[in-house]
């Protein structure tokens, strides 16, 4: 008796640029079966509880909130799907976040067709699907989570920094450049500078990678 081959997944697409979400419908559509796009946290939510789809590519940034987000409120509702992070960003605090919400893969938009694809169908039938590089900033996350939990004991090294230094250091952790950060806090760049570097030599780290996986492990961006 032949086998009968399991069916290709549903797919939501949800992402903000249009283009981008034809191109990926392009790419998967003859191997998945794309039921819906969406284009904010709204529209997500309603499209995924109206068509139950296997998979959720998700963005991680959207015009009215988050991925994490998505999540949440999906998992709120009591739907059953598997949810595909696919963004640009390849920033620790990014994919520790949708990780935590309940995310079972994160791939960068550089991801080729036939990846992605795999990508699909290993998150629909339950694995957890990482980018090498990302997949490294989950473990040391979890790992670093599992000695100090988010929120639950004090840090020495954190209660260190001043209350400047410590908005210096989260958004270096979200992956604003130092020219950002000091129009952000109307600071000048070259005191940015200062407060980074006293930042990481406080915190005991070597760069603003170990930075973010340090504070993704805290949830304190």
């Amino acid at each position: 008796m032949t086998p009968v081959a399991a069916p290709s997944p549903r797919v939501v697409i949800v992402d903000d640029h249009r283009l981008f979400r034809s191109g990926v419908r392009a790419e998967i559509g003859d191997r998945t079966t794309v039921v819906a796009e969406a284009d904010d946290v709204g529209s997500a939510v309603a499209e995924i509880e109206r068509w139950r789809p296997d998979v959720v590519l998700l963005d991680v940034h959207l015009p009215s909130g988050s991925g994490s987000e998505v999540i949440t409120a999906v998992a709120a509702a009591g739907i059953e799907t598997q949810f595909l992070a696919l963004s640009v960003s390849d920033a620790p605090e990014d994919v520790i976040g949708v990780v935590r919400a309940g995310a079972r893969g994160y791939v960068t938009k550089s991801i080729g067709g036939d990846d992605l694809v795999d990508a699909i169908f290993r998150v629909r039938d339950g694995d957890a699907v990482f980018s090498p590089r990302l997949a490294g900033f989950v473990l040391d996350a979890f790992v670093d989570g599992a000695a100090v939990h988010a929120g639950s004991e004090t840090d020495e090294d954190f209660d260190r920094l001043t209350k400047r230094e410590r908005e210096v250091m989260r958004h270096l952790a979200r992956g604003y450049t130092y020219k950002e950060i000091a129009r952000q806090l109307s600071i000048s760049t070259k005191t940015v500078e200062t407060h980074a570097s006293a930042v990481l030599r406080k915190l005991q780290l070597s760069n603003r990678h170990e930075l973010g996986r340090w504070a993704a492990a805290r949830r304190i961006w």
